[in-house]
């Protein structure tokens, strides 16, 4: 019944993949930031009318077909990025500033080619389809599927997704068992001195260089604080302090990320960045703030889930990677391994020298939609005889 299934759903996403990429250029030629995703929203479910979908998380929906009893979720997101395209295709972003460029266009479409090939299947668990919004923002989308509740109703025992990784080999898929991804976490630290004019700094107390000394403390702080064979990052993304060259603002603000996969981690970075930040003002005559915002957890795949759909597409002669790819990147999918047990597959795609996941000119392409409608075919027949054992 396993092989059986995944084949009949190989062939029915094949049919139907000339309309899935048409969906997908639609999809990336309109694109919206994290909350404003409703025309997206819309769009997918006119392309799947025959589903009643519901809503979910303010600009999302989910629906629900098979057979009652449990059920295997499908996630795909929903929003965009902040980036201006640069890939000249006819069917770029025609929202200036506003880019599908971390692959939701490709995933969306691959959930619509599966669902569509499985829409008169007789499957073994039901199939949930799930649109989620602001993927990209913190907090993170997820949790608010998450605290809706409408998982449990949906009798959703498992979760299954994929996402295009151009630094996992082209045509090659990576799921792996255990933390594949980071958990994340962001931080505001603002320091407050004393303004005055540029000239005389002996009169004002400059929070710009004491930000700057907070800055370029972070990396020694985590190599002292963490375990160095636990893999963590701390980047700064955002520095903002004065309004011209002569003046001496009186406050200064960075922004940036904490990227860890042990939980103790998380709160004892926090904990140092606080003492760097306070201990590095007070010594300067200044003084420290920093906000901490909690994101998703750790990314972590179900052993079994994992075995079993590598095994899936073997059998359809899809290359699995001999060596799973993890990184310190982040999807907030991870909120729902902390509920149910759930796979999500990185799907290798081909990109240009120097291109990759939040690029300008990252724009997977026929190929990287297919497989990844396949692979998750493959993930949901894992996910279905798990909650169906």
């Amino acid at each position: 019944m396993t092989d059986s299934l995944l084949d009949q759903l190989v062939a029915g996403i094949d049919a139907v993949l000339p309309d899935a990429a048409s969906l997908r250029r639609l999809i990336h030629s309109d694109p919206h930031l994290g909350g404003d995703e409703m025309d997206t929203r819309d769009a997918f479910t006119a392309a799947a009318d025959w589903l009643d979908w519901l809503p979910v998380a303010e600009t999302g929906a989910y629906a629900r077909f098979g057979p009652d009893g449990p059920a295997v979720g499908l996630r795909a997101e929903l929003d965009a990025l902040p980036i201006s395209e640069a890939t000249g295709v006819e069917w770029a972003s025609q929202r200036r500033g506003i880019m599908h460029a971390c692959g939701h266009d490709v995933h969306m479409a691959a959930m619509w080619a599966l669902i569509t090939a499985a829409r008169d299947l007789d499957l073994p668990a039901g199939m949930v389809p799930l649109l989620q919004p602001r993927e990209e923002d913190n907090p993170p989308g997820a949790s608010d599927v998450v605290a809706s509740g409408v998982l449990d109703e949906a009798d959703v025992q498992a979760m299954v997704a994929v996402h295009v990784q151009p630094q996992v080999e082209p045509g090659v898929v990576s799921t792996g068992a255990g933390a594949v991804n980071a958990a994340f976490d962001s931080f505001e630290i603002t320091v407050t001195g004393r303004g005055g004019h540029g000239a005389y700094p002996h009169a004002a107390n400059d929070p710009i260089t004491v930000l700057a000394a907070i800055i370029t403390g972070l990396n020694e702080v985590k190599a002292r604080t963490l375990n160095p064979i636990h893999p963590s990052v701390v980047s700064v993304g955002e520095i903002r302090g004065g309004t011209a060259p002569n003046v001496i603002a009186e406050t200064a603000t960075c922004r940036g990320s904490v990227r860890t996969f042990h939980e103790a981690d998380r709160t004892a970075l926090f904990e140092a960045l606080v003492r760097l930040a306070e201990g590095t003002a007070l010594a300067r005559g200044a003084s420290a703030t920093v906000k901490f915002t909690r994101g998703g957890p750790a990314l972590v795949n179900n052993p079994e889930l994992a075995v079993r759909a590598d095994a899936l597409l073997g059998k359809l002669g899809v290359p699995v990677a001999a060596v799973p790819f993890r990184s310190c990147g982040s999807d907030d999918f991870s909120e729902y391994n902390e509920l149910v047990p759930s796979l999500m597959s990185f799907v290798g795609t081909s990109a240009p020298e120097g291109v990759g996941l939040h690029h300008a000119a990252f724009l997977p392409g026929r190929r990287a939609l297919r497989l990844c409608a396949i692979t998750l075919a493959a993930n949901y027949v894992a996910g279905a005889h798990l909650v169906r054992s």
